[in-house]
C-alpha cells in the first residue's frame, strides 16, 4: 500500500483568550484529523515567557512528540507599554521524536518581529523526510522583506536534498502572501527572484482552484471574515489565502503526489458572541504520497 503523510498547518494565535477553550477546540478537531505531522506557528509559553509552550499542551493531547523553537524574545515593555516579557516561536508535532532538527533565522529581524525556518528530520515507514514549517512578515507592504524570506528558505532547504532520488520534503506556515504573490510565485516556479528559481507544489493548487471574491474556507480561505477573530486587523485585508503546506516536485515514482488538501478547524465551540474558534486562521490538511506506487 502507498505510504501517505498526512500534514496539519496552523497558526495558533499565541495566547489569546480564551486560550484553554481554544486549545481544547484545536486539539478535538486535530484528533479527529489523526495527522501524522502537525506544523504550529505562533507558539508560546503558557505563562509567556518560558516552560510549558502550547505546543506542548497540543501534544498531550494527541500523543505526538513537541519539537519547538522560539522565534523572538523580548522584554518588558518592549511590544507595548504592559505588556510583559515573553517570546513566541515555532513548532512541529510528529508521532516519534525526530531524527534531527534544524533551526535557521530569516532575514529582515526586527526589534518586535523575527522569524525562523524550524526543521525536523522524521522516520515513516517509506524512510525518512523532511517537514519544514515557518512564519513570515505580516505588513501587507513586507512583500520585499517576504522575498528575501522564501528566499533564504528555498536554499537552506536545497541543502538537505532535491535530486531526482532524495525523498519528497514538505514546507508549510503562515506565509502572510497570498498566492499571486510575487514571494508564493516564486516558491511555486512562476518567477525570479534576485536571479534564482525553484518549484514547490502548492497542496491546494494541486486540486482545487484559486479561491475569488466570496468565497469562503471551503473553497480555501485561511484568513477569514466569518472568524470572528480576525476582526481586530481588519486592516490587514479579510478573505485572503495565507496559510500553506507545500511540497517539492512530483516523483516520476509517484513521490510527493497530492491526495488531499483542504480548510480545516473551521468548527466553533458555543453560540452567539460566546462563539470561539480555535484561532484566528483556520488550518490546512494535506495528504502526500512519500512512499513510491507499487
Amino acid at each position: 500500500m502507498t505510504t501517505r503523510l498526512r500534514v496539519v498547518t496552523l497558526n495558533l494565535w499565541g495566547i489569546e483568550p480564551p486560550l484553554d477553550r481554544r486549545l481544547a477546540l484545536a486539539a478535538r478537531q486535530l484528533a479527529a484529523l489523526d495527522p501524522d505531522v502537525v506544523c504550529l506557528q505562533e507558539v508560546r509559553p503558557l505563562d509567556g515567557r518560558a516552560g510549558r509552550t502550547t505546543a506542548d499542551v497540543l501534544a498531550a493531547h494527541l500523543g505526538l512528540h513537541a519539537t519547538y523553537e522560539p522565534a523572538l524574545r523580548w522584554a518588558d515593555d518592549a511590544l507595548k507599554v504592559g505588556m510583559p516579557a515573553g517570546e513566541e516561536g515555532l513548532a512541529i508535532l510528529t508521532r516519534r521524536q525526530p531524527l534531527q532538527r534544524r533551526a535557521l533565522a530569516l532575514p529582515e529581524a526586527r526589534p518586535t518581529e523575527a522569524r525562523i525556518l524550524l526543521s525536523a528530520q522524521i522516520d515513516t515507514p517509506a524512510g525518512s523526510i523532511w517537514v519544514h514549517t515557518t512564519h513570515l512578515h505580516y505588513r501587507l507592504d513586507d512583500g520585499r522583506a517576504r522575498e528575501r524570506q522564501v528566499l533564504a528558505v528555498d536554499d537552506a532547504i536545497r541543502t538537505l536534498g532535491r535530486g531526482n532520488t532524495d525523498a519528497p520534503q514538505i514546507l508549510c506556515g503562515d506565509f502572510n502572501a497570498i498566492a499571486d504573490s510575487d514571494e508564493m510565485r516564486f516558491l511555486r516556479g512562476l518567477t525570479t527572484l534576485d536571479g534564482h528559481r525553484t518549484h514547490w507544489q502548492d497542496a491546494w493548487l494541486r486540486l482545487h482552484r484559486e479561491p475569488g471574491p466570496g468565497d469562503g474556507p471551503a473553497q480555501g480561505i485561511t484568513w477569514s471574515s466569518e472568524n470572528e477573530h480576525t476582526r481586530p486587523l481588519r486592516s490587514l485585508d479579510i478573505d485572503r489565502r495565507i496559510d500553506y503546506v507545500l511540497c517539492t516536485s512530483r516523483k516520476r515514482d509517484g513521490r510527493g503526489t497530492i491526495h488531499r488538501c483542504e480548510v480545516a478547524l473551521t468548527e466553533r465551540d458555543g453560540d452567539g458572541a460566546d462563539a470561539v474558534c480555535a484561532s484566528d486562521h483556520y488550518a490546512v490538511l494535506a495528504e502526500i504520497q512519500i512512499g513510491a506506487t507499487p
